[in-house]
């Protein structure tokens, strides 16, 4: 099964390579002229990862705050130990995959 996704990951990638469009494959980024907002998602393997920045007027970062799939995931894992073992609480654990410090960033 997982040689059938990865040949079909293949085939999409090289698929949506035919369809790209003509042009500059690359475009230098400058620093926005005033304070700016942005946010950036994409899906990662565990789920939503987001981004959100802050810059202030001379360019550098106000604030920024990233969010880690693993955290929505947290408070699932407390209610699915309810009620058993603690012995049991490992492989609960690990059957969530969670991460510990936001290393899916």
């Amino acid at each position: 099964m997982r040689f059938d996704e990865v040949f079909e990951s293949l085939r999409l990638i090289r698929e949506a390579c035919t369809q790209l469009p003509s042009g500059a494959i690359q475009s230098e980024i400058r620093p926005a002229a005033a304070p700016a907002r942005g946010a950036g998602w994409v899906e990662g393997w565990r789920g939503e990862i987001m981004v959100a920045l802050h810059t202030g007027a001379d360019g550098r970062i106000v604030r920024c705050h990233c969010h880690d799939p693993s955290w929505q995931n947290w408070p699932a894992l407390e209610h699915a130990v309810i009620g058993n073992i603690v012995p049991d609480f490992p492989l609960i654990n690990k059957s969530f995959n969670l991460s510990y410090s936001g290393h899916d960033l």
